[in-house]
């Protein structure tokens, strides 16, 4: 059985199957301060809260800790940085960066708008 995914934009497509990277400043996420929840936008799964997301000014949206279990974190190609990955699909959601000191947890997931998509809360 083959599991089925949501179809994807091609420029989704390039974010997430390819491991791009959307222009800074460009993602609909990046200055969006609304309570719900984050998913993945080919599976569905959930990746982050609202209440974990802060203003980094870097350009793409910033979470500073995922939901346990939904975001999977490998050495990046490039041998330097971290990159994050749905735990479910395995789709390209961005890097992240440790000892940046933006919040307490020292931690910013540094996320493509265009791996997410959001629903806000009841």
């Amino acid at each position: 059985m083959t599991e089925k995914f949501n179809e994807l934009t091609t420029e989704e497509r390039y974010v997430i199957l390819r491991k791009g990277t959307e222009p800074p400043f460009s993602g609909i996420y990046n200055e969006h301060f609304v309570k719900g929840v984050y998913h993945c936008k080919q599976c569905d799964a959930t990746l982050y809260r609202s209440d974990s997301k802060f203003p980094s000014h870097c350009g793409w949206p910033s979470f500073d800790d995922e939901i346990p279990g939904s975001v999977a974190r490998v050495l990046d190609a490039d041998g330097r940085r971290v990159e994050i990955l749905c735990a479910n699909c395995g789709g390209h959601l961005g890097h992240v960066f440790e000892g940046e000191r933006y919040t307490e947890k020292n931690t910013r997931h540094c996320v493509n708008s265009l791996s997410m998509k959001f629903r806000p809360s009841d």
